[in-house]
């Protein structure tokens, strides 16, 4: 692939989608899928720091996923609060900055405390900022900054007229990134299902028919080489 370093994209948004169609179609429970989808999330991550992207965000549960089997759900968040422990350690050694965005209501303590412990491990990183969308809901995310500004206002700390985009971008989680130039979605679905939606108001997007497991450095290289064939122009001629 031909990509051009002088105009990587400072922030990919990815939708890691299809590990359980994956898992199934090889006979495997879904819990397979999942465990090798996070083997290969932890190559990319690595892969897009050593090649000089500066921010990485992934789905990796939403608010909505509550709603899968109670049995699925329970493997999952051991998977995750399993990964935390164990990805922290190898993070801070690889310089990774690990932020883990979304709502803590619902998680259990113990994974409260991996949560803290592993982003106050890698917080003074200075390679690639891994954000982490764990029980994360875009129009929960966009409510709850409005909410944080209606307080201000009835505090009197600032005026209704005087609300910009730049308060509410600084009630999001995001807050002190860029917004993603590039998102990726794998499975050949084509939405965003409430990820990230004030944040990709203007990125490019690219849609992957391969299953999340099955994603590779080379599929990362060919989505960025097909955002640097597009022309930004942000809502101008």
């Amino acid at each position: 692939m031909d990509i051009k370093k002088e105009n990587l994209p400072k922030h990919i948004a990815i939708i890691m989608d299809g590990n359980r169609r994956w898992a199934r179609a090889k006979g495997k429970p879904v819990g397979f899928g999942h465990k090798e989808g996070a083997k290969v999330l932890e190559n990319i991550v690595r892969y897009a720091n050593r090649i000089g992207i500066e921010h990485i965000t992934v789905y990796a549960f939403s608010t909505e996923n509550w709603k899968r089997a109670e049995d699925e759900v329970s493997a999952l968040m051991a998977l995750f609060q399993s990964y935390l422990d164990d990805y922290s350690k190898r993070a801070d050694s690889e310089n990774i900055k690990v932020k883990i965005i979304g709502s803590r209501e619902g998680l259990s303590e113990k994974m409260k405390k991996s949560i803290e412990n592993c982003m106050e491990r890698t917080k003074n990183n200075t390679g690639i900022v891994f954000n982490i969308a764990l029980n994360y809901g875009g129009r929960e995310e966009i409510l709850q900054s409005v909410t944080k500004i209606a307080k201000q206002v009835e505090q009197g700390k600032i005026n209704p007229e005087d609300i910009t985009e730049k308060d509410i971008e600084e009630n999001l989680y995001t807050v002190g990134q860029p917004d993603p130039d590039l998102l990726i979605r794998t499975s050949g679905e084509i939405r965003l299902s409430n990820f990230l939606l004030w944040q990709l108001s203007y990125a490019e997007f690219v849609f992957i028919e391969k299953n999340w497991p099955d994603f590779t450095e080379k599929d990362l290289d060919k989505a960025i080489e097909i955002y640097q064939k597009r022309t930004r122009k942000f809502g101008a001629n």
